[in-house]
């Protein structure tokens, strides 16, 4: 399937010019993830977590190895300060990479038992920081075979003060999370359902509700993977078929049919209107007319 723009409604236009053409900045890899923008170096920062190892695209587009045993890495995000957090499939961890080259362990265990795999990852303005813990890492093909530990698929948030706090424990494979623009809200979605549900952040960093946001379209290859806001507040999910985006009411707008099963995306160079997909084995780019969401 080559690439396309599928119209639901005609603010799709606001989004990305008609004819704008995806392109294929790199391939030969096995499972692409993780994609981050380093606003700091202006540089792409994504997972290939087949591969083991975590690259890096320069603005040159010259892709490089940034860390050549990743653990097996998947999401990975930037802290306020610039330091680069990880979810890794193979040690059950969630890691930070200091100033000065060193690792530090944010998380790795609920109650004295292994989290199964960290997924994805993002940082709340005031430090705190959320992430989805699936078991796919603990699995063939992109884990290590293990057995489960947990007793459940969760959310989590690490406290500004470094506290593991269980926020919802009642999915069936959590995977892609984000904040609302305000961060009045955080929204998950599930992979086995394929749907988007919506959280109220209260104030003391726990959630309330939890509804069923809504149900992602088609039926194609594809799943709920990827999810993030950009600058104008509509919503952008991996799943069937390509990236679907939603306005704040929840209705389609339209999808990006990507050539690859696309597992995630954001948002790069110098105005953010760079979209990057990770799609299996490609890292591919679109321009868009509405900036992603910056980080900090």
């Amino acid at each position: 399937m080559d690439f396309s723009v599928e119209t639901h409604d005609e603010r799709i236009a606001e989004i990305v010019d008609s004819g704008e053409q995806l392109e294929q900045v790199a391939t030969g890899f096995r499972f692409l993830e993780g994609p981050v923008w380093d606003p700091y170096e202006k540089t792409l920062i994504f997972s290939d977590i087949m591969g083991n190892g975590l690259f890096r695209k320069d603005a040159r587009d010259a892709i490089s190895i940034f860390r050549e045993n990743s653990y097996l890495a998947n999401g990975n995000t930037y802290d306020r300060t610039g330091r680069l957090l990880t979810c890794e499939h193979g040690t059950s961890r969630v890691t930070r990479l200091e100033k000065d080259g060193t690792t530090s362990i944010l998380a790795s265990h609920y109650h004295g038992k292994e989290l199964n795999s960290p997924n994805d990852i993002i940082v709340a303005g005031d430090g705190s920081v959320f992430f989805t813990d699936p078991t796919p890492g603990r699995l063939e093909r992109v884990g290590i075979p293990r057995e489960q530990e947990l007793d459940f698929q969760g959310v989590y948030r690490i406290s500004p003060q470094g506290e593991l706090q269980l926020l919802v424990d009642d999915f069936s494979k959590p995977n892609g999370l984000c904040l609302s623009l305000g961060e009045r809200f955080l929204y998950v979605n599930d992979t086995d359902l394929q749907h988007i549900r919506r959280f109220r952040l209260n104030a003391d960093g726990t959630l309330s509700g939890g509804q069923l946001w809504v149900d992602l379209y088609g039926d194609e290859p594809g799943v709920a993977d990827g999810l993030k806001f950009d600058s104008q507040g509509y919503l952008y999910c991996s799943g069937p078929g390509g990236v679907q985006i939603f306005d704040s009411e929840a209705r389609l707008i339209g999808r990006f049919r990507t050539p690859e099963i696309a597992a995630n995306f954001t948002w790069g160079d110098e105005d953010l209107c760079s979209m990057y997909f990770t799609a299996t084995t490609s890292l591919y780019r679109l321009r868009v007319r509405i900036p992603g969401n910056a980080l900090f």
